[in-house]
């Protein structure tokens, strides 16, 4: 299964409060913060919804 790597690259002072609390909702909680989640279409919204505050690799699981 794919899974995705997101690091947070922007500050969330003065964004909208949705976008905020998207960035909070995928497990970020600093600039430079990453986090690994499953690659499903839940998670895809989100970073669409907050790209430009975020940084996306794909991974490979390794199995």
């Amino acid at each position: 299964m794919k899974r995705l790597k997101i690091t947070q690259k922007k500050s969330l002072i003065g964004r909208m409060r949705r976008h905020r609390r998207t960035v909070r909702a995928l497990g970020l909680k600093r600039i430079n913060h990453t986090v690994v989640h499953d690659d499903t279409p839940q998670v895809r919204g989100m970073i669409d919804q907050v790209g430009y505050l975020v940084e996306v690799e794909e991974v490979n699981d390794g199995d």
